[in-house]
């Protein structure tokens, strides 16, 4: 590191460790995982305990009225730029305890390292949690980042019929500070892989160059609700079938488009959902991804287009929402090179890797230089109760960070 070369800077591992599992005591799954879905007692709960460890390192907290968490480090120039650091706290149904968490107490812990060192930075820098970066609740995912009117984000509900914006003022995180007024010097984000490459060759430490895009389609399909047993099956308007089709085309445009792309079905919902009853509406979300954004663009229009031509074969209706949406990005060469030349002092096994999920990162890139570093997970499992890291790779992914932060926000003194 330029500004005080040969020093073996690191985080305090056991600190960070010890953290993430006092978080995930809060919204505890059913299978040692955590369901602390956004804007829930328990996302307020865990917001809670953030701001606290925050306080208690000195760091001063803004709130937005997106319910975005920034928590600042003063730097010594007054007029210098933040260096931004973070994530998200809000998980999956059945999430695991690292996805998002991470990013988010790693930023906490490079900034209580450099009190524990007494380390003065030109830059402020600030440790953020991203409000419903995984969408699981309310869609689309990311609403905090500002390219959607407050209006909408607040109007959208949950399955309950909930809306984004009752929620956040209930819970009590509805701040004051304007969305997308915070000007940023760069933004890092450490997160967990979520797919199986770094475990797979054995690399401790993800330098991440670019992200995949994505486009969520959300597919309404209208049948007609009839008698499963004494229904003809050509008098049928089965809107399940319909989606069935879909489904299996869905993977053979994405097999068509190999190798970097991937599409699927997560989420669906019947109604009336009975047995013995062929469903009047079925409701699902269709995820396509890849770093290219050509292949983005064709794979979208290649879904939409046979999808209509199979329902109007099977007499069902169909319209389409587009619920979530990023294009690829390409992160900031020098921020990487940081990230990466970071790891060799350190004497990390790393590796360049293309991000398969998308992140908070992607859209600070469009404001702000932006990167991002990963570390292995066991299995590549993510989005699941079983996910799990070593705190080897935690805390190796978070010297990483405090090094990279450093450079970027100028060591003082």
């Amino acid at each position: 590191m330029t500004a005080q070369p040969g020093v073996n800077l690191r985080v305090n591992g056991d600190r960070l460790w010890d953290m993430l599992m006092d978080m995930a005591k809060i919204g505890p799954g059913i299978a040692g995982g955590n369901n602390r879905q956004t804007l829930t007692d328990e996302d307020a709960e865990g917001r809670r305990l953030f701001q606290r460890w925050c306080e208690d390192g000195r760091l001063t907290m803004g709130v937005d009225t997106m319910g975005n968490m920034f928590m600042t480090r003063a730097g010594t120039d007054p007029d210098a730029l933040p260096v931004y650091v973070g994530s998200h706290l809000d998980t999956q149904p059945t999430g695991g305890k690292y996805d998002g968490v991470l990013g988010v107490l790693a930023g906490l812990e490079v900034v209580r390292s450099m009190n524990d060192l007494n380390i003065k930075t030109k830059h402020p820098i600030v440790v953020t949690n991203w409000t419903n970066e995984e969408g699981a609740r309310f869609a689309p995912a990311m609403l905090f980042a500002g390219m959607l009117t407050q209006e909408y984000a607040y109007a959208r509900k949950d399955m309950d019929g909930k809306s984004f914006g009752d929620e956040l003022k209930r819970i009590g995180w509805l701040g004051d500070e304007e969305v997308g007024a915070r000007p940023m010097h760069a933004y890092f984000e450490y997160h967990i892989e979520q797919g199986p490459i770094l475990e797979a060759e054995d690399r401790q430490i993800g330098v991440v160059t670019h992200c995949q895009g994505l486009w969520w389609l959300e597919f309404t399909l209208t049948g007609r609700e009839a008698h499963t047993g004494s229904t003809p099956m050509n008098l049928r308007v089965n809107a399940g079938l319909a989606m069935a089709r879909i489904m299996e085309m869905v993977q053979g445009v994405a097999m068509s488009e190999q190798p970097g792309a991937v599409g699927g079905v997560g989420q669906v919902k019947f109604s009336p959902n009975s047995r013995n009853v062929l469903p009047g509406t079925v409701v699902f979300t269709v995820d396509i991804r890849t770093p290219s954004q050509e292949k983005l663009d064709r794979m979208r229009a290649k879904i939409e287009a046979e999808a209509a031509t199979i329902c109007e074969t099977l007499g069902v209706g169909c319209s389409v929402e587009a619920v979530g949406h990023f294009d690829p990005v390409t992160f900031d060469p020098k921020l990487v090179a940081s990230v990466r030349k970071a790891a060799e002092d350190l004497g990390y096994s790393h590796m360049d890797i293309i991000s398969g999920a998308g992140h908070d990162a992607c859209w600070a890139a469009k404001v702000a230089p932006a990167t991002m570093i990963m570390c292995p997970c066991v299995g590549g499992l993510s989005h699941n109760e079983a996910e799990e890291i070593s705190k080897d790779w935690a805390t190796a992914g978070a010297d990483v960070l405090l090094r990279a932060v450093l450079e970027t926000a100028e060591i003082v003194g």
